[in-house]
């Protein structure tokens, strides 16, 4: 009796999930892109989009044909960690009194309407904060379903939800946002 195996069957070997390279490859920039949104800082979201990376290969049991979401969505999360560390940071030091005053280049980098959006993130639920930074960097339904591993169907219930929550966190936070 002859056993046939996949492969004497003709299926296409080149199916095969991408090595770490090649990943690697596909979705560092968009990984420390996505990063950049959320923190504000391009040598920051580098050195998380490593991070990031690391964390990958390190893992074998991540499944490599969907690493793009796994990717994404441990990226967002690093980021939003990211911001809650720093607010913690500054909160230390204004109870420290540790806090001079800031130099040029502080005052440049520091967009007033980027920072109120950054903490407003920072206090709302991750996954809220996820979807928003998602959609707002264009990605798809689809592709935010896949990132956060969602059901596609309610991607757009979930983000309708999430810029409640980010309006009502806001509006507490700063008052009736000005349009």
């Amino acid at each position: 009796m002859i056993v046939q195996n996949e492969t004497s069957r003709g299926t296409d070997l080149d199916e095969s999930p991408p090595d770490f390279e090649t990943t690697f490859r596909l979705h560092y920039p968009r990984i420390v892109y996505a990063i950049a949104r959320v923190v504000g800082d391009a040598a920051c979201a580098e050195e998380l989009a490593v991070e990031v990376f690391w964390k990958f290969w390190r893992n074998p049991r991540i499944p490599r044909d969907k690493a793009g979401g796994w990717l994404y969505r441990t990226a967002i999360r690093l980021g939003i960690h990211e911001l809650r560390r720093r607010a913690r940071h500054a909160r230390y030091q204004r109870l420290l009194r540790l806090a001079g005053p800031q130099t040029p280049e502080e005052i440049r980098a520091g967009d007033e309407k980027q920072e109120q959006v950054r903490r407003v993130l920072s206090a709302i639920k991750p996954r809220d904060a996820e979807l928003l930074l998602l959609q707002s960097d264009e990605f798809r339904y689809e592709e935010i379903a896949s990132a956060l591993d969602l059901n596609f169907a309610s991607v757009g219930t979930l983000v309708s939800r999430a810029r409640l929550a980010f309006r009502k966190e806001y509006t507490k936070l700063y008052g009736e946002p000005r349009l």
